[in-house]
């Protein structure tokens, strides 16, 4: 112990002793520090952390599975699994929603979700106030209840005093039954939830729109419970097998199950991005080291001339790298937090999991303790060794001028070397993550974003009466927004443009193939819109007509197919005199109805959905023939569409003063919004790429500094023998370029002095004895060219070949 602290004590007054260098060791390693934590936070949260709820390994997900893809899961396959299966404790489902929430100032849309009840208790989710939903209010009639999140109960007030009290929401009367807690619950996307409370008409096999999670019995595993669904799955298939042949189930860990597998390897690149930056730090402070114990070479000769042993001296060296390390990591720690800060603000909301905590843990400084440690072990490995191998007699000859040795001059360009080539790597990968961005940016997303405002219109399904009600409710609120001054057309569509159609569909051709298993069927996109939507968004029609007020619900049923449609399905024929079958969504419920024919009058240019990467089918049919209760609208305008916000919500509520406008944004920001996760990537990649370029800059120079330094009275020698101050620029440049690209050996016979140009020569010329090892006798100082023979000339072997210092 007494050797330790006076190791400590002499390292931290040999750093006082030099305090720039201490203080670019600690900078360098703060930094590198700083973004390791920052961004292993994010992955230790997103991947590795357990989730926030009791016995977490017992909660998982369950889908409908067919064609090995996981899907939403029907109503009437939701009830006899959670009554057919030996394996959960509970089994639980779910579905979003958006509700009207009145307030005193104006309607507000509120995110929500429609759980079955015991859904909250079922994952361990505590209340502040009140309760989960009961059994019985899962019935229909007796679902106008109301559980709080612990944001929108602060947002109304914080009445302690809530439970019980009325609410009044898409138009009814809800009691307030429950607050959940402050913490996990405040980072889900929904602020409200209400009872899922199946009616008659929604319990079916077809119609896949729940989700379903479920907690395992203590004993059982999760193959234990696929097997159980599987089992479950071929009695539902047999029992009706017009809907539910072919279609399995799939048990899944509910951590990372709704993450896309591109995210989750963008998020360990990432990690391995920052772990180059933590290396080149690491090699630069080695660097600067191997400079400060060349000039501590008469010190360490004189400690080993009066009886330290090369332990004791290595175990000194170890020491001071130590001490700057957690230097360094204290202060990386606290400047991980501001990163991490930084990060989180760019990435858009979404791409990361609800029960996500980013926060610095235990675990996660344990990690950058861990991480200091080993960093100052790397860095300080190799100028403690050389120190330990000091001889003290030819440092004390010297005076303690010599400098470097030789080893330890090839391992400083050997560690530069390595660190230049990290850092190009983190390059490219950023160019390349750049590119694919300026890619996506280029590519033809078939809509015209310019002018166009959107936003959502949210209504409950026992709104109307019947479809008719329903059509001329959207008749007359886009007839009034056409009438607003600066509104050039307006539409309607049951999707969202630029995030996809609201339904996947499956479908046959008439007069096609047949497919004995309904789960065979290829599928397509399908959504409803209103005449004007190809106008308002800017769609081209390529072939055939749009559609017109004459396309009524008592009309013939028509429907146009995108490009990608047509291509796919129906090459070689004459698509405006093909028919697809497509089972009718039945308006405001959760069911298919009977198969019904549309006759395709037109094609439609491709719009891409999601990250615009790829096209995929779709077919639109006019709102009057397949209506839905909550659509999207889209107004064109003349002028700056996110100025007239107003009067354009003052358009709606003039028609109904009761409803709130969800989401309302420009198209442009909805493009820039799908195009977030690329872009965050872009710029971490770009960010880390840049630092590390940095990093390795100061460590060239770093490096070239000390060489030259130490060759001072090489220089002036040069300079008396009449050499040009360029000759001298030039000298040191190439060096810093041999220290960045390496050295190859040139071995004898690979060259010879030539006055002739071969036609097979590969001709070099250098000056200021560039080649004097290798060209014996000719002057340094004068040009000289020296022909290399490639392994395809006369006598040459088939050896690479490689122009550069012998």
């Amino acid at each position: 112990m007494s050797a330790l602290i006076r190791n400590l004590r002499y390292g931290f007054r040999g750093l006082r002793k030099s305090p720039g260098l201490t203080a670019a060791v600690i900078a360098t390693l703060m930094l590198g520090i700083g973004a390791t934590t920052a961004i292993y936070t994010v992955v230790y949260a997103v991947l590795l952390a357990p989730l926030p709820y009791p016995e977490p390994n017992q909660l998982m997900m369950v889908w409908s599975k067919v064609n090995g893809h996981n899907n939403g899961i029907s109503a009437g396959d939701f009830l006899d699994w959670k009554q057919q299966n030996t394996s959960f404790q509970q089994l639980c489902a779910w579905t979003g929603g958006s509700f009207n929430l009145s307030t005193q100032d104006q309607p507000e849309q509120i995110p929500g979700m429609r759980p079955t009840p015991g859904w909250f208790s079922m994952q361990g989710i505590s209340f502040l106030l009140g309760r989960d939903f009961l059994p019985e209010e899962g019935i229909p009639g007796k679902d106008h209840v109301v559980i709080l999140t612990y944001k929108l109960w602060n947002r109304l007030g914080a009445n302690r005093n809530i439970l019980g009290q009325p609410m009044r929401i898409n138009g009814e009367p809800y009691t307030v039954v429950g607050v959940l807690a402050p913490g996990v619950s405040d980072r889900f996307d929904f602020e409200l939830a209400t009872p899922l409370a199946f009616r008659p008409e929604q319990i079916n096999h077809d119609y896949h729109w729940i989700m379903a999670m479920g907690r395992l019995k203590p004993s059982v595993t999760r193959q234990q419970a696929q097997a159980d669904m599987d089992a479950v799955t071929s009695h539902i298939a047999a029992a009706y097998p017009s809907s539910n042949k072919g279609w399995g189930a799939s048990v899944e860990p509910l951590q990372n199950d709704f993450l896309p597998p591109e995210r989750i390897r963008n998020l360990w690149l990432l990690l391995g991005a920052v772990g180059f930056v933590l290396v080149i730090a690491c090699v630069n402070i080695a660097n600067l080291l191997l400079a400060k114990g060349a000039a501590r070479q008469r010190e360490v000769a004189i400690r080993s001339s009066v009886g330290a042993t090369r332990r004791q001296i290595f175990v000194q060296f170890i020491t001071e790298s130590l001490v700057l390390a957690l230097l360094g990591g204290g202060l990386g720690i606290a400047l991980g937090v501001g990163l991490l800060r930084a990060v989180l603000s760019i990435v858009p909301e979404g791409i990361l999991p609800s029960e996500a905590n980013f926060q610095l843990d235990i675990h996660v400084l344990v990690v950058a303790v861990a991480s200091t440690t080993f960093a100052g072990l790397l860095f300080g490995s190799a100028p403690a060794w050389y120190a330990s191998r000091v001889d003290p007699g030819e440092s004390l000859k010297d005076g303690g001028r010599s400098g470097a040795s030789t080893g330890s001059h090839k391992l400083r360009r050997g560690l530069i070397t390595g660190e230049f080539a990290l850092a190009l790597s983190l390059l490219a990968g950023a160019g390349l993550a750049i590119h694919s961005f300026w890619n996506l940016t280029r590519v033809d997303i078939g809509v015209r974003t310019d002018h166009v405002l959107v936003f959502g219109l949210e209504q409950a399904h026992e709104r109307f009466e019947n479809p008719a009600e329903m059509n001329a409710y959207n008749q007359q609120m886009l007839s009034v927004l056409r009438s607003v001054p600066g509104v050039s057309s307006a539409a309607t569509v049951t999707g969202m443009p630029l995030r996809g159609p609201s339904d996947g569909m499956p479908f046959t051709l008439v007069g096609g193939p047949t497919y004995n298993d309904p789960s065979q069927r290829p599928g397509t996109g399908f959504q409803s819109v209103s005449p004007d939507y190809f106008k308002t968004f800017g769609i081209q029609v390529v072939k055939g007509r749009s559609f017109t007020d004459q396309d009524t619900a008592s009309s013939v049923r028509v429907a146009m197919v995108n490009e990608e449609f047509a291509n796919r399905y129906l090459k070689g024929m004459d698509p405006l005199h093909q028919r697809v079958s497509i089972e009718e969504v039945i308006p405001g419920i959760p069911k298919l109805g009977p198969a019904v024919e549309w006759r395709i009058v037109g094609i439609f240019h491709n719009v891409r959905y999601g990250d615009f990467r790829d096209p995929f089918p779709e077919v639109d049919v006019p709102f009057a023939q397949s209506l839905k209760p909550s659509v999207t609208i889209g107004v064109r305008t003349a002028e700056d569409p996110a100025a007239m916000s107003k009067t354009v919500a003052a358009a709606v509520h003039s028609v109904d003063p009761q409803i709130a406008l969800a989401d309302l944004r420009t198209l442009d920001d909805v493009k820039q919004e799908s195009l977030g996760e690329d872009r965050y990537t872009m710029v971490l990649f770009a960010s880390f790429a840049m630092v590390a370029l940095l990093l390795a800059a100061v460590g060239i120079y770093g490096l070239m500094a000390f060489a030259v330094s130490q060759r001072t009275n090489e220089i002036g020698l040069r300079l008396a023998l009449g050499a040009s101050r360029v000759h001298v620029i030039w000298l040191v440049l190439r060096g810093s370029v041999s220290a960045c690209i390496g050295r190859a050996r040139v071995r004898p016979g690979w060259f010879s002095v030539c006055g002739t140009n071969d036609a097979h020569d590969l001709i070099w010329r250098r000056r200021d004895g560039f080649f004097r090892d290798c060209l014996g006798g000719l002057d340094p100082f004068c040009h000289s060219t020296v022909c290399f023979v490639p392994a395809s000339s006369p006598g040459g072997d088939d050896r690479s070949h490689e122009g550069a210092p012998c």
